[in-house]
């Protein structure tokens, strides 16, 4: 079983790049994880290696150089996350003069 599925990552509202790894390119393309859910299925691995057989760079392709490994870069919903950590959060307005309360 996968350590993360494509369904979590869905939940968490992560968003996944995949990365060319040849040095002349290094083209980077945002994932609709949406799309590969629809046809990979919501259980299906979200993990480098769930899913590093599934993509080729085209571009690199078209231009006859040779295959290189693609790579991933995961970025976190860092605006939830914020949210819900402040969630509870009050600022306090006092005047730097003022003692504490």
């Amino acid at each position: 079983m996968p350590q993360k599925t494509l369904a979590d990552t869905l939940a968490d509202r992560e968003s996944i790049y995949v990365n060319c790894g040849h040095p002349i390119c290094a083209k980077s393309t945002k994932l609709d994880i949406q799309a590969l859910i629809e046809r990979l299925g919501p259980h299906h691995g979200s993990m480098h290696w769930d899913l590093v057989g599934l993509f080729a760079c085209s571009t690199c392709k078209a231009a006859g150089r040779d295959r290189r490994p693609v790579f991933f870069t995961c970025i976190p919903d860092y605006e939830g996350l914020n949210r819900a950590r402040n969630l509870d959060w009050k600022p306090t307005f006092r005047r730097s003069d003022e003692p504490p309360a």
